[in-house]
């Protein structure tokens, strides 16, 4: 091993500790603050790890988390684009694709060419692989904005039904069972008023 390629893997270890500092919409559980993408991406992982029985393909749950772990990274320059912000959407994949190219590129080049080919994995959503961990990656704020209550980013950005069922129904494409779980958590937020008629 030598040592500019320790130091290369060093450098992206400590560069992506930034993402411990990009705020997401979503709070925490108790709502005392913002979530940031880092405990996001852990907490989506753990979703995958906890459910992956309920894919709807059997799938190498180890690439999954991979999958989870690497998605997100890009937010360190991209940021956060709130998935109901249309305006942010117009540009997003722009900004994630330059983010990715400067940060994988801090690494020795087979890792970053590794790295690299499970983020364009996962943006391209073709493999179970990576429908199950958009599945997970899309359910776990859901949930967290339903036990948000009054406090719901759903509520607070005027979200609607219709929007909310647009965003939230690929996690079909990955589980069944957990897209069904999430329709009751959608409609249980329109009857409360979190959701918008729309």
């Amino acid at each position: 091993m030598s040592d500019q390629r320790l130091q290369q893997q060093l450098d992206f270890l400590m560069e992506i500790d930034q993402l411990k500092q990009v705020e997401r919409q979503t709070a925490i559980t108790g709502g005392s603050r913002r979530e940031n993408t880092a405990e996001h991406s852990w907490h989506l992982a753990m979703y995958a790890l906890v459910l992956q029985e309920w894919s709807n393909v059997d799938v190498d749950i180890a690439h999954v988390l991979t999958l989870c772990l690497v998605h997100d990274i890009v937010e360190i320059d991209a940021g956060d684009t709130f998935a109901y912000d249309t305006t942010g959407y117009a540009d997003k994949e722009a900004r994630e694709q330059k983010a990715a190219d400067r940060l994988f590129g801090l690494l020795p080049d087979d890792q970053r060419d590794r790295l690299r080919s499970l983020w364009d994995e996962y943006e391209a959503q073709e493999t179970p692989a990576s429908q199950f961990a958009n599945a997970v990656d899309r359910m776990q704020p859901a949930m967290l904005n339903h036990h948000a209550g009054d406090e719901s980013p759903w509520k607070r950005h005027g979200v609607s039904y219709p929007q909310a069922v647009k965003r939230l129904s690929p996690i079909g494409n990955g589980s069944t069972t957990l897209w069904q779980h999430t329709q009751t958590l959608i409609n249980e937020a329109r009857s409360r008023g979190h959701l918008t008629e729309g």
